[in-house]
């Protein structure tokens, strides 16, 4: 059965439908030799190639998509690459064959907190795109405390420079001193867009760390720098969110872990 090759590539691992959209309009893949369009449909009789290497759907078919919890620390940017040589997210995932990760959304370089992970491009999309409204819930520090005019003003609607902009919701979460916690809730993947909310009111965050994203929060456990795979509750939570069927486990990828290990640590980077 023909599918649009956005989705199959998605599907088969090789990056969200986003990212194929653009290699696609950057003259980066061909099918049956001809450059391919983005209305184009494909089968497993057709060639594919990407930057002139060959995909092959067939094997990726066999290898079961793998989405991990990643706990972002502050100081990591969430590109493949950065020119001024600092360190990205993706220097301390695990290594794997015949797929690439796919960061369901971003977080900023001074942002902390959990980052999902994936190899499954039609997983990543859907939680991505606006249609889906999923939610995504912040912890937020700033220096002294709110006052209610404020908090009802982020909740009824902000004009930022990218257009209309609001939190889902706002709970304060106590503090110590003159810091003070709140947590809020948004619907979009913006950029900076929680950050942009609260400074368009006069107010600095000092700390920001993403706690939950959809249905799965950041375990205790798992501390900065750490990653596990997502649990299979979790894991069925995240594809039931966006409608899509949960694909079996890949027995093989999986390490059983040591008595006491809650998540690994990620691989140390060359000096």
């Amino acid at each position: 059965m023909a599918e649009r090759l956005q989705k199959v590539l998605a599907r088969a691992g090789l990056g969200s439908r986003r990212e194929i959209e653009d290699w696609i309009r950057a003259g980066r893949i061909t099918v049956n030799d001809q450059p391919a369009s983005l209305g184009v449909s494909v089968g497993e009789s057709d060639l594919i190639r990407v930057d002139g290497r060959a995909v092959s759907l067939a094997s990726s078919a066999v290898e079961a998509p793998r989405t991990l919890i990643y706990h972002k620390p502050a100081g990591e940017l969430t590109t493949r690459k950065d020119e001024a040589g600092r360190p990205t997210v993706f220097d301390s995932l695990p290594r794997i064959r015949n797929a690439r990760w796919i960061t369901i959304g971003r977080l900023d370089y001074n942002t902390s907190g959990l980052l999902l992970v994936t190899t499954d491009g039609e997983l990543a999309h859907r939680l991505m795109h606006p249609s889906w409204e999923i939610e995504r819930e912040y912890a937020v520090r700033i220096l002294g405390k709110v006052e209610d005019q404020v908090i009802q003003r982020l909740l009824e609607g902000i004009m930022l420079d990218d257009g209309m902009a609001s939190f889902s919701s706002i709970i304060e979460a106590g503090g110590q001193g003159a810091n003070h916690w709140y947590h809020v809730i948004v619907r979009e993947g913006r950029n900076r867009e929680v950050r942009r909310l609260w400074e368009s009111q006069g107010v600095q965050v000092s700390r920001l760390i993403r706690i939950r994203y959809g249905p799965v929060r950041l375990p205790s456990e798992v501390r900065a720098g750490r990653f596990r795979d997502l649990e299979k509750k979790d894991l069925e939570a995240l594809y039931s969110a966006v409608k899509l069927p949960v694909p079996r486990p890949a027995p093989s990828r999986r390490t059983p872990a040591r008595r006491g290990t809650a998540a690994r640590r990620a691989p140390r980077r060359a000096r």
